[in-house]
Parts: C-alpha cells; sequence; structure tokens
C-alpha cells in the first residue's frame, strides 16, 4: 500500500515537471513570436508551405468564439478540471504511463492559452501552413492537438475496456 502512494506521488511529480516544461516552452515561443514577428512581414520557412507569421487570435479553434473571453476561460477550466480529475482516478501501471505524458501535454497547451488570454485578452498565433491555407496556430495549440489525436489512438487502438474502468462513474458491483 505504501509504494503504491509513493508511486503515485512520483508520478504527479513527473507530470508537474512535464507540464511545466511544455508550459515554457510555449510561453518562449510565444515571446520570441512577439520580438520578432510583431509588426513585420512573415518570416518564410518554407517558400508556398509554412511561415511565421504574428497573429492575435480573440478567439479559439478556426476563429470560432470571437472575443467570448469568459466563455473560452470557463470552458477551458472545466476541460482542464476533468483531465486532472481523471488523471487522479488514472490506476497505476506502465500501460497508464502513455496517458499520462498525453494528459500533460494537452494541460500545458490549455494552460498556455489560457494563460495568453488573462494576461493579454488574446492568443498569440504565428504558425501558418500557407499551403493549405490552414488558420495560424501555436505551440499550445501543437500540444492540444496532438496530444487529443494520441489520446484517441490509445483509446481506439491500445487500451481495452477493462483498463478504461477507471473512468466510468458507475459503482463497482461488490463481488
Amino acid at each position: 500500500m505504501r509504494k503504491k502512494c509513493v508511486n503515485k506521488k512520483k508520478l504527479f511529480i513527473i507530470d508537474i515537471i512535464v507540464i511545466i516544461t511544455l508550459l515554457a516552452f510555449d510561453q518562449f515561443t510565444k515571446y520570441l513570436a512577439v520580438q520578432k514577428l510583431m509588426n513585420k512581414p512573415a518570416f518564410v520557412i518554407i517558400p508556398k508551405v509554412l511561415e511565421f507569421d504574428y497573429l492575435e487570435n480573440r478567439g479559439v479553434a478556426f476563429g470560432m468564439f470571437q472575443n467570448q473571453k469568459l466563455v473560452i476561460l470557463i470552458s477551458t477550466i472545466i476541460l482542464l478540471a476533468c483531465i486532472v480529475f481523471f488523471m487522479t482516478k488514472m490506476p497505476e501501471g506502465k500501460k497508464y504511463t502513455s496517458l499520462h505524458f498525453v494528459f500533460s501535454a494537452i494541460i500545458a497547451g490549455g494552460l498556455g492559452n489560457m494563460i495568453d488570454r488573462l494576461r493579454l485578452d488574446y492568443v498569440i498565433d504565428f504558425i501558418s501552413f500557407v499551403l493549405i491555407n490552414f488558420p495560424t496556430f501555436n505551440v499550445a495549440d501543437c500540444y492540444i492537438v496532438c496530444g487529443t489525436f494520441i489520446l484517441f489512438f490509445i483509446i481506439i487502438f491500445v487500451m481495452k475496456e477493462e483498463d478504461l474502468e477507471f473512468i466510468s462513474f458507475k459503482r463497482s458491483k461488490e463481488k
């Protein structure tokens, strides 16, 4: 029983370190975007494919919910709280380590964009795929999208139904 508690604490500390590290990198890239890209023409990485171009996004994905800061913040807080809840309910074991990392990445992305909204009233976006005219995004968005994609992949193709019983709100039957 004691070992289980130590492992959970150790995993929690690792989660915090991952979140802080990813969050720091996101905020650093946004700082660089402000310093190097703001009020300047786009910086071309691959001509007609990839550019760094400063943008202030007052909405969410694909520009939805423009100027709806309160709705976005409340939604983000609820989503992050749900993720933290599931992380605390997650059993121990190597098969759950990847879920911890994925959840930590999603949390870091959500916090990174939330910090911008609270501090600036907008999110700093700067990565632009001009080849397909994709909306401009940032590193935090990458954490959220990639983390969510990997999460769905793990849930659908790796985990078994009994591995995910910890997310059920049904009371377990006494045996």
